[in-house]
């Protein structure tokens, strides 16, 4: 739902990212709008997304995210052309 605070993280299986990095990938490069599903919410991501990768180290972890963002405008509730993730 637009407008409403969330922060969640879901875990998947190897097999699971695999497929979905391999959408993602395909969306990006067809610079095309996709959707994908986490933690039970559907969530349409327009192909103007930013993409951004962030490493952090600290206390004897790291971690490396890989990230879309995006503002929300009134044209992102359009049903377009989408790819599942």
């Amino acid at each position: 739902m637009a407008g409403t605070t969330r922060d969640v993280e879901s875990f998947y299986s190897t097999e699971e990212v695999v497929a979905k990095l391999r959408r993602l990938a395909d969306a990006l490069e067809s610079e095309t709008t996709f959707r994908i599903q986490i933690a039970g919410e559907r969530i349409r991501v327009p192909a103007r997304a930013q993409f951004s990768i962030e490493h952090e180290r600290g206390d004897g972890e790291e971690e490396i995210e890989f990230q879309l963002s995006w503002t929300i405008e009134e044209d992102d509730d359009a049903d377009d052309e989408a790819a599942v993730v």
